[in-house]
């Protein structure tokens, strides 16, 4: 199963105020109430945060730093190896702990030093306008949590690793933050559903899991693949096709799994100038020039 999943677990709040994260089903840490108790903490940490507040520090157990030093130990060695060039020059700029787990506040120090963006706390889902919107402010809505400790090399949904230690340091890269930047401005600038999805879709194929050609070797820039042990191990044996912006927009895919098709740049210089460009250009009409069908009401 594909370990960055993106199934945010829901979380509510009740008329008295408490908050529960309700995870999936099969969640690692379902049956763990210290978990489940940690989840709900966090999550209320982050939903009472607000616009202009600092963002709020988590005090995290020696068991959460234990798995993000792991993950770091494991995922470190795949990064050199299977990376492109520019995540890996990012990841040594930003220069984030492996020992211990980063506070957002310095994730945004360092990312305002190299590049001005900033993280601000979501206790799980943002809604797409409001998620790929921020980023055309430099705003990056993140998780605080950590998967469980019985499966540090998994988890069901994003959390803090994967929002930090995948986009966080592709964020500290000029060019990847300023296509983010263009990813966030064509989500303002749509005004219609499918022209949003169509936004989504590319991201999702670039941004999270795009891939790219360098020095003969195929390179991965994606997010969802750099901070996940089994899908780093395994996009070189998927079907590659060539950078295709409505095939992106119209086929299906299933989140849950492994992605069986990916799309390759030609190089980093390309993916830059193709992708951003598509962000740029992105309307209300992109969506029927890609030969994307409206939905059934």
């Amino acid at each position: 199963m594909f370990e960055e999943a993106q199934l945010y677990s829901p979380v509510t709040t009740d008329e008295d105020g408490n908050v529960t994260v309700h995870l999936v089903e099969g969640h690692p840490g379902e049956n763990d109430a210290e978990y489940r108790r940690r989840r709900n903490e966090i999550a209320a940490a982050s939903l009472a945060w607000h616009p202009g507040q600092p963002v709020p520090r988590i005090a995290y157990t020696e068991t959460e730093h234990d798995v993000w030093r792991t993950v770091c130990e494991h995922l470190g060695p795949l990064h050199e190896q299977y990376a492109c060039r520019a995540f890996n020059d990012a990841v040594a700029a930003l220069d984030l702990p492996r020992d211990r787990v980063p506070q957002l506040d310095e994730v945004s120090a360092g990312l305002q030093r190299l590049t001005g963006f900033s993280y601000v706390p979501a206790p799980g889902i943002v809604p797409l306008e409001e998620f790929y919107g921020s980023l055309a402010d430099g705003l990056f809505h993140s998780t605080q949590y950590l998967r469980h400790h019985a499966a540090p090399l998994y988890t069901p949904e994003p959390d803090i690793l994967h929002e930090v230690m995948g986009h966080g340091n592709l964020l500290a890269d000029p060019q990847v933050a300023e296509v983010n930047r263009l990813a966030g401005a064509a989500a303002r600038r749509v005004t219609t559903p499918e022209a949003l999805q169509v936004v989504a879709d590319v991201f999702w194929f670039t941004v999270e899991f795009g891939v790219l050609h360098e020095a003969g070797s195929l390179k991965a820039y994606g997010a969802g693949i750099l901070s996940s042990y089994g899908e780093i191990e395994e996009f070189g044996a998927m079907e590659i096709r060539p950078i295709d912006f409505a095939a992106m927009a119209t086929i299906d895919y299933d989140i849950t799994h492994y992605q069986p098709v990916l799309f390759a740049a030609e190089s980093f210089d390309h993916m830059v100038d193709a992708v951003g460009g598509f962000f740029a250009a992105c309307d209300d009409e992109t969506p029927a020039r890609l030969g994307v069908r409206p939905k059934a009401s």
